[in-house]
């Protein structure tokens, strides 16, 4: 059974409930003072306890798909990308795909069958929300997407028209599960183009953790996963040669949340070209090493100037600012770093320009964001231009 199959819950959830009765029923057994009746009871209080964590933390799991089957949960992906210069060199496939098949691939449900208020019925008259797999022609990295498509993109008088694009990140260690069904993204970005608040956007949602468990932060690790250049490079380039989305990066944005609204930031201020407009709800400002991360930056001799490159404060200060829009959302109080983002957006200097959304309160939490995102959508629609070119055009 899958990690978050419904009937593993069901029967784990069971298997509790006997636990307990059995405990109940079985405790007036082990009311002896001997070896023997003590060691049941710690028995039998460690199987219920198991039992009952275990249910809970399938429960939590299959709710927020933060690892989405039994190899994710017991890290069995981590070794892949320390062969990904192997596989690049020898031009083979990575681990769950053929570029030779195309970049952009079909995929299973990955959860979106769960996903609650996405369009449903025609798609020239509400769109649509597909799932694929985006493999990395460079990185072979293979990350499962939802693509939600606007309705204009399935009408006729459209049917040349290339359109901007948003890549969404989530959290770590969340997957695109989250960015569906709890920050209702393709929800909220379908009520804002229908009520014309937003321009038509093809949104593009993946998750940051391209080696998971390991919080890679965007960043390309020294001999391990190539995470920078799979989403600046890999992810455009599959796109491009799929959807009809611009090619000017004028029509190429990206967002997130936590540590996905992080990775946006990273990506716009080191890949400008690429990544015209950026939105951050309640990101860091810098790439630091930490449990989940490991080594981001290697031993080498350079590794000090990298870490300085992951740190956007250092590089306002430092170097010349990149020609971006970016959009920060915090909180007065309820968020710990709204002192960093006051530093941050004090820092900005032309010809990058800077926006906020700040809440009197707010968590670091589903809850805050969702208040956050239609302003971010419309903010991204504004910077976005829709692009000029069309399907054949030289």
């Amino acid at each position: 059974m899958g990690l978050t199959s419904r009937t593993l819950l069901y029967a784990v959830i069971a298997v509790a409930v006997v636990c307990v009765g059995l405990t109940v029923w079985m405790w007036p057994r082990f009311a002896g003072r001997g070896p023997r009746a003590v060691l049941a009871r710690l028995g039998v209080i460690a199987a219920t306890q198991l039992s009952i964590v275990a249910a809970l933390g399938l429960a939590v799991n299959a709710n927020f798909e933060f690892y989405a089957s039994w190899h994710e949960l017991l890290g069995l992906y981590d070794g892949a990308p320390a062969a990904v210069g192997k596989w690049g060199d020898q031009g083979k496939a990575g681990p769950a795909g053929d570029p030779s098949k195309g970049l952009v691939q079909p995929s299973g449900p990955e959860g979106l069958d769960k996903v609650h208020g996405i369009p449903k019925g025609p798609p020239d008259k509400n769109g649509k929300v597909e799932t694929v797999k985006i493999v990395g022609k460079r990185t072979r990295v293979v990350d499962p997407a939802y693509v939600y498509l606007p309705p204009q993109y399935f009408q006729k008088q459209y049917a040349r028209q290339r359109f901007p694009v948003m890549v969404a990140l989530a959290g770590y260690p969340g997957g695109i599960f989250l960015l569906g069904q709890h920050l209702r993204l393709p929800e909220t970005a379908s009520q804002l183009i229908r009520s014309g608040k937003m321009q038509p956007t093809v949104i593009v949602m993946l998750r940051p953790t391209v080696a998971p468990p390991r919080d890679t932060q965007c960043v390309d690790v020294p001999g391990g996963p190539q995470a920078e250049t799979f989403f600046a490079g890999d992810v455009p380039d599959a796109l491009r040669s799929h959807y009809r989305v611009g090619n000017d990066p004028g029509a190429w944005g990206v967002m997130g949340y936590s540590s996905g609204g992080s990775c946006a930031l990273q990506l716009a201020m080191l890949h400008s070209r690429t990544y015209t407009a950026a939105a951050a709800l309640s990101p860091d400002y810098k790439v630091s090493n930490d449990p989940t991360t490991g080594n981001l930056f290697g031993d080498g001799k350079d590794r000090g100037r990298r870490r300085e490159e992951h740190d956007l404060m250092w590089r306002l200060k430092n170097q010349p600012a990149p020609q971006v829009n970016v959009l920060i959302g915090t909180s007065r109080s309820g968020e710990p770093n709204y002192p960093a983002a006051k530093a941050f957006l004090a820092a900005v200097k032309p010809p990058m320009k800077a926006d906020s959304i700040v809440l009197d309160h707010g968590s670091h939490n589903f809850a805050t964001w969702r208040r956050e995102l239609p302003a971010a959508l419309q903010w991204m629609s504004r910077s976005l231009t829709f692009p000029e070119d069309v399907v054949g055009s030289s």
